[in-house]
């Protein structure tokens, strides 16, 4: 591989257009090489030092690209990875790593037989929300830990025609922020012993599930993801509750909406997040006491480069093979607690 990797972008919806491609060209010692996408002509106007496919093949064949992103509806991003392995290519895929651990056991065993690197793009493990309270998490703050709440909650009672929210394979909101939700639970507190899922379509002619709320349980703490899609009024994103306080941090990180208007990463005041956690404690007199708490900045360019540096030999992936199978596992084991209406044993 070139000092520059030369990256292949396959998918230019939302998360290929918003996310992938403005991350990949404002990271160091990355190239956007190639794009497929069916906005061929589209995009041969909006680029011009860019390889524009409307197909696959050409993008895999080339000997040039050295990785490729799958930010493709999530029923082909196995196939996809399969096939980039096989082409020789490193693979980053967007979220969810498949549909299934058996697919995600089949795409590791193939990076291993290619000696290549496979990650999945768990960008918000680098919110700067998620950062501060990592941070007060480590600095112990609250003391023991008993309950941390994990809230997505958006307004939008209108169902859209797309394929999240069609019948399609992996539609549906458990697919969509269930990854993100339940790996940041992972990053704090490791494997549950186990877990309870209410997964739901509330909305008018909803097609896929539109609503979750998961307990995962452990020794002495419970942990609850939640995403809602009737909530006007949003709880806090995160509330937890230890034996020597709470925190508390209303809004989201700012990065989605920044790349949704065009900023580009690493612009001034990019990830910034305006609105501060809050850390309440109890003194020996009952008395209430807040204080707010520093920021961490966010950045998910810190994603894509961790995955240069392991492309290159010089760290891990950002996502191992082995935690991309892990939640996958998870994800199956909160929808099987869904369907059965039972608490699911993770052993």
């Amino acid at each position: 591989m070139t000092a520059t990797a030369q990256i292949g972008l396959i998918g230019y919806g939302l998360a290929g257009s918003v996310f992938h491609a403005p991350l990949i060209q404002h990271t160091p010692g990355l190239a956007l090489h190639s794009i497929v996408s069916s906005q061929r002509d589209l995009l041969l106007r909006s680029f011009t030092d860019v390889h524009i496919h409307d197909e696959v093949a050409p993008l895999l064949a080339d000997p040039a690209v050295d990785a490729v992103v799958i930010a493709t509806p999530n029923e082909q991003h196995a196939p996809l990875a399969l096939a980039a392995l096989r082409a020789g290519k490193h693979v980053l895929v967007d979220k969810p790593f498949a549909l299934s651990s058996a697919e995600a056991t089949a795409v590791i065993a193939a990076a291993r037989e290619a000696e290549r690197v496979v990650t999945v793009f768990q960008n918000r493990r680098f919110d700067a929300d998620f950062l501060s309270l990592r941070a007060v998490l480590e600095q112990g703050v609250l003391g023991q830990v008993a309950e941390c709440h994990s809230h997505f909650d958006r307004f939008r009672p209108q169902v859209r025609d797309r394929w999240r929210e069609s019948d399609a394979p992996g539609s549906g909101l458990w697919m969509d922020l269930g990854p993100h939700l339940l790996d940041q639970m992972l990053q704090l507190f490791g494997w549950p012993e186990a877990i309870s899922a209410d997964i739901a379509a509330q909305r008018e002619h909803a097609r896929s599930d539109d609503y979750f709320h998961a307990v995962l349980h452990y020794p002495g703490l419970r942990a609850i993801v939640h995403a809602g899609s009737l909530v006007a009024a949003s709880a806090p994103r995160f509330a937890v509750h230890g034996r020597q306080g709470s925190y508390l941090k209303e809004g989201r990180d700012v990065q989605e909406d920044q790349l949704r208007q065009g900023i580009a990463p690493g612009a001034p005041g990019w990830g910034l997040d305006p609105l501060h956690g809050q850390v309440v404690q109890v003194d020996a007199e009952g008395q209430l006491h807040r204080h707010s708490v520093d920021n961490a900045v966010g950045d998910y360019r810190r994603f894509y480069a961790a995955f240069r540096d392991a492309m290159r030999g010089e760290g891990e992936p950002p996502v191992t093979a082995e935690q991309a199978l892990q939640l996958m596992r998870l994800l199956e084991a909160g929808r099987e607690s869904a369907d059965n209406g039972r608490r699911v044993d993770l052993g």
